[in-house]
């Protein structure tokens, strides 16, 4: 039988053993709780130690060679494809011009050392529908469309009840606003109501630089807008483009400048489609792409740049 000193000796022996058992497992479970804790600062990424395969939620906005930024770029580039233009827009004439003949037939600077007068009253359908307020209507659309591709757009007048402006402030317009092209809108009205199509005007031969071929590279654009959005062209004119000397609005511009003589009031079928919301809203659907198709050819990223 051990004695009582031995005895007493062993079961402390056995009871540091466990206290000793204890503080490990302690230790352990701590450890194992570190470990899984997903804590940044004590947990290394696997990634960091080994590196695997990139999937392609790792590299949606990477900025490395993948292109994944270019293409975010590109899709901006897209929805507005107008940003950083300024787009001076003319809806021809004005609804009070008829009411006020001494204004409008006052003489001003023709832009070539002569005269012409302020304004006009415009043409209009058989059924009186008139040229400024097809304008106006055409171009408050346009305006809509053009903003929502990017642009900025200035517009001659502010609405269609008032007097003028004359032709040759209309002109000057696009440079005093700081506009890179300009657009006038208007309607023609030959006597023969069998005549029929769109034509664009440009200033020839150009007083100033801008009006020679960035102007009819703008026209080329729009009479191609026009006709593929199922306008007839005229067939008076080469390519539907007619060359002026005699149009004060063109000739003051310093900027690309272009007429829009949108289609015929006097013809039936064309006058119809003026005089309808339809009508109008597809002109300007075709104006603003080509005024898009412009951009993209003056930038160098078109089919003509």
């Amino acid at each position: 039988m051990p004695s009582p000193r031995r005895a007493w000796a062993g079961r402390l022996g056995l009871l540091l053993a466990g206290i000793a058992v204890g503080a490990l497992t302690f230790l352990v479970a701590l450890q194992v709780r570190a470990g899984t804790s997903g804590d940044p600062a004590t947990t290394a990424s696997p990634s960091a130690t080994a590196p695997g395969p990139r999937t392609p939620e790792a590299t949606d906005g990477a900025s490395d060679d993948t292109g994944a930024g270019d293409t975010e770029e590109g899709s901006a580039d897209d929805a507005a494809p107008l940003a950083g233009l300024t787009i001076a827009l003319d809806p021809g004439h004005n609804g009070a011009n008829a009411e006020h003949p001494l204004t409008v037939n006052a003489p001003v600077p023709d832009g070539r050392g002569s005269t012409k007068a302020c304004n006009t009253v415009g043409t209009a359908t058989d059924g009186g529908y008139p040229e400024h307020a097809f304008a106006w209507d055409a171009a408050s659309r346009l305006t809509q469309r053009l903003t929502a591709l990017g642009a900025v757009v200035v517009l001659t007048r502010s609405d269609d009840d008032g007097v003028g402006p004359c032709v040759d402030a209309r002109g000057r317009f696009p440079q005093e606003h700081g506009a890179d092209v300009l657009v006038s809108l208007h309607a023609d009205g030959a006597e023969d109501r069998g005549v029929r199509g769109f034509f664009a005007i440009v200033a020839d031969p150009p007083v100033h630089e801008a009006q020679g071929e960035p102007s009819a590279a703008l026209a080329a654009d729009l009479v191609a807008a026009l006709g593929a959005a199922g306008f007839v062209p005229s067939d008076r004119y080469d390519d539907a483009i007619s060359r002026r000397a005699d149009l004060a609005t063109l000739n003051h511009a310093e900027r690309p400048a272009v007429m829009l003589e949108l289609g015929q009031m006097r013809h039936p079928e064309e006058a119809a489609l003026m005089e309808s919301e339809d009508g109008r809203e597809r002109y300007a659907a075709a104006v603003a792409a080509g005024l898009v198709a412009w951009a993209a050819d003056r930038d160098g990223t078109g089919s003509g740049g």
